[in-house]
């Protein structure tokens, strides 16, 4: 007859992850690895969406200067992640820094992809007027470019926000000894499977939480500029 275990050290009733939950919101680990992780997660996405998205505008609005790009930045945009860790380490240690360059790094490739479809999408008769009134480069990209292709760029935002949350957590548990992602790898070191799935559970929580703050201010701001009107997702 075969036996089946009824308990598991791998694993937590729910009741003892509440409880886990609540020991690391009382002693204080809980708030100071979630600042850890944001910090370094929004910080690179600042850098990275920027970048992507100046770079991805470039590239929409000079079609040469992508053809001459194009190999350089497939090349170097299909390098995985997790792949410059050992490189950042030995250019930064561990800490913030590290982290952000590696978040930054990831998160500049699908801003730079959206921003540059967005341009491309903007309507040409704009860019004939622009050409009628001898705008500038600098005021056609201010006036015109720019206007028209923001709800695009808040959609992408909204995008890479998820990226740098999912970077920031997988570098964090591979190299980073800070964060949220580095709290789950101790809690599973260490045989506390109900801290390990609080922490899990939390770090899904602040996920969905970036994304309807963002959600929610994008369908106030740009609820007529999207297909279908803005929606929910």
């Amino acid at each position: 007859m075969l036996a089946f275990p009824t308990a598991s050290e791998t694993l937590a009733p729910p009741h003892a992850v509440i409880l886990g939950f609540f020991g690391i919101v009382t002693d204080g680990t809980l708030a100071l690895q979630t600042a850890q992780t944001l910090s370094s997660a929004l910080g690179g996405l600042a850098i990275g969406f920027t970048l992507g998205s100046l770079l991805g505008a470039a590239f929409g609005l000079w079609r040469w200067f992508d053809r001459a790009m194009q190999i350089s930045v497939e090349s170097v945009r299909l390098i995985p992640s997790v792949a410059l860790i050992p490189l950042s380490m030995m250019v930064f240690g561990f800490g913030t820094r590290m982290e952000i360059t590696i978040v930054a790094f990831t998160t500049q490739w699908p801003a730079m992809v959206l921003a540059r479809a967005a341009v491309r999408e903007v309507e040409p008769r704009l860019m004939e007027v622009a050409t009628v009134l001898q705008m500038s480069l600098l005021q056609s990209a201010t006036k015109i470019v720019l206007p028209s292709i923001l709800p695009r760029l808040f959609v992408s935002l909204r995008l890479t926000a998820g990226v740098a949350m999912i970077v920031a957590i997988t570098v964090e548990v591979a190299a980073n000894p800070y964060g949220l992602g580095a709290a789950i790898l101790a809690a599973q070191i260490s045989f506390r499977p109900e801290v390990m799935l609080a922490t899990l559970i939390w770090t899904g929580v602040v996920g969905a939480g970036i994304n309807q703050v963002l959600l929610t201010t994008q369908n106030r701001l740009f609820r007529h500029s999207l297909p279908g009107g803005g929606g929910s997702e």
